[in-house]
């Protein structure tokens, strides 16, 4: 379903191995049954191709740079064919011997990567041991709806998503590689607070402690993978029109933003001893 008020799209749940083109078939897989299933757009987890190394992996393959934009291109031209646009993890090789970024690649429906999210707040030992973190923040359109990208640890940085506040994006897409369950209750109180809706993906394994799914601006799960383990998938639309999103789209957002602003509280501003004098009952 596509229209200014309402979008389809897909959470992904993917098998994540350092196997570019076994983690691209898996991919790919997903990206057919979202568009079986009407989505606009399928995200997935962080290094959902290329792997995400850490502790004694072997960091010889840390970078499959021939074989990742082999993978990418077949998912590209996938995008093409189905119209779906598609926001897929994986390291992205930068110059030896720089370390790559940990990045979202953005591919529209007309199979063109449009933009790229490098993390930003990369984890301690992220900047030791494996990345060059990123600087800019990503905003993209799909069917009148605008998505920003954050990745894993960066669901503890509320800054980054007042950015995204700021910017005027509908939905954030949360791509993680962790499992720390925390993680979704931060996630959901960032919805909450903030009115945005959220969509996770994970891979398949990290699904017991947060499963893929979205979440609405009023901070409750509208769709969810299964918590067992396995490859799966959510189709969820973000519906403007949703009478259950009434309060935290139309009236919770804007006077937030107006309170955030602070016109409303100085107008009322008064002058008297009561108030001024707080060392007293």
């Amino acid at each position: 379903m596509t229209g200014s008020e309402r979008i389809r799209i897909a959470a992904a749940q993917s098998p994540v191995t350092l196997d570019p083109a076994r983690n691209g078939d898996q991919i790919r897989r997903l990206m057919r049954s979202a568009h079986e299933h009407g989505a606009r757009l399928i995200q997935f987890p962080e290094g959902a191709l290329s792997g995400y190394p850490a502790g004694a992996h072997d960091r010889s393959g840390h970078v499959a740079r021939t074989a990742t934009r082999d993978e990418l291109s077949s998912i590209a031209e996938l995008a093409r064919e189905l119209r779906l646009w598609v926001v897929v993890g994986g390291n992205h090789a930068l110059t030896p011997p720089n370390r790559p970024h940990n990045s979202l690649y953005v591919i529209s429906d007309r199979g063109e990567p449009v933009d790229r999210y490098d993390k930003r707040r990369c984890s301690s030992n992220e900047l030791e041991n494996w990345y060059t973190p990123g600087f800019e923040r990503v905003v993209f359109d799909v069917d009148g709806f605008r998505f920003g990208c954050v990745l894993c640890i960066e669901i503890n940085f509320p800054d980054l998503i007042m950015e995204y506040l700021d910017d005027g994006v509908d939905c954030v897409l949360f791509s993680s590689h962790s499992q720390d369950p925390i993680f979704d209750v931060v996630m959901r109180g960032h919805a909450a607070t903030n009115n945005l809706w959220f969509s996770v993906a994970v891979p398949a394994h990290c699904s017991e402690a947060m499963p893929a799914g979205v979440v609405g601006p009023h901070g409750y799960r509208l769709g969810a993978c299964s918590a067992d383990g396995g490859a799966d998938l959510v189709c969820v639309d973000l519906d403007r029109g949703d009478p259950s999103l009434d309060i935290a789209l139309n009236k919770a957002r804007p006077w937030r933003a107006a309170a955030r602003a602070g016109d409303v509280y100085a107008l009322r501003r008064v002058d008297d001893p009561r108030s001024a004098d707080r060392a007293t009952f």
